[in-house]
């Protein structure tokens, strides 16, 4: 978490970000939002998931990236050390994909990231200061 949103009034689970952006800051939830792109664009090559450009759009699909996310990082952070929940993880891909099907084209990141820019912006977020 960045040394800024530390000592923010706003309470925030100092190990987690919430599986939603909607009660976080502006600032906060422009971070949120990047930190998804982050993990969608590894989770996108990792498990090879069909993406698509728009993703952030899709409530749905929001949802289902952020929870598969942070199902993925308890496992690579070593909180959970569970193999069958781990091949549950890995059976579920093919349902999270089902998910993922709506809209048109494949996500590309170098592409895709103006127009994902434009709805942070959009959406009210805030850039943290540089």
């Amino acid at each position: 978490m960045p040394e800024w949103l530390e000592d923010d009034d706003q309470c925030l689970d100092a190990h987690r970000w919430p599986m939603a952006p909607s009660s976080l800051l502006p600032r906060e939830r422009w971070l949120w939002w990047e930190q998804l792109w982050s993990d969608v664009c590894a989770l996108r090559t990792r498990y090879h998931l069909a993406v698509r450009s728009g993703w952030w759009d899709d409530q749905v699909q929001v949802e289902a990236l952020a929870a598969l996310a942070a199902w993925v990082e308890r496992y690579d952070s070593g909180e959970w050390d569970d193999p069958p929940g781990k091949l549950a993880l890995l059976y579920d891909l093919e349902r999270v994909a089902a998910l993922l099907r709506d809209g048109g084209e494949s996500f590309h990141p170098d592409r895709d990231r103006l127009a994902f820019a434009r709805f942070l912006i959009d959406a009210g977020c805030q850039p943290p200061p540089e």
